[in-house]
């Protein structure tokens, strides 16, 4: 298996516990995942993969997605429209936008 160049870590809200947590799965953070598979495929970018995890413990931002190796964090990822500007920098090496900080 070859190394992705880049991994996309989508926040799930669920932590150790099982209680769910914060605003990412409630505000469709699940939902953003097929899109995100199909766009990439789309774009040609077959060296990003894409993970959903637990709770990623920035409620207040989300959703809130993270690429690596760059260290990006993203909040307030609610859609088709927040994925197509972060997939646009990504494809520029410029990743920008709605970058949390």
């Amino acid at each position: 298996m070859k190394k992705p160049e880049r991994h996309i870590l989508v926040c799930g809200s669920f932590r150790a516990s099982g209680t769910p947590q914060g605003t990412c799965a409630k505000k469709g953070s699940h939902g953003l995942l097929a899109y995100l598979e199909t766009e990439l495929s789309d774009r040609g970018m077959i060296d990003v993969s894409v993970t959903a995890t637990g709770c990623l413990k920035a409620c207040d931002r989300g959703p809130v997605l993270v690429v690596y190796p760059d260290n990006l964090w993203f909040g307030g990822v609610e859609g088709e429209d927040a994925i197509d500007a972060i997939l646009d920098s990504l494809e520029t090496d410029a990743p920008s936008g709605y970058e949390l900080t």
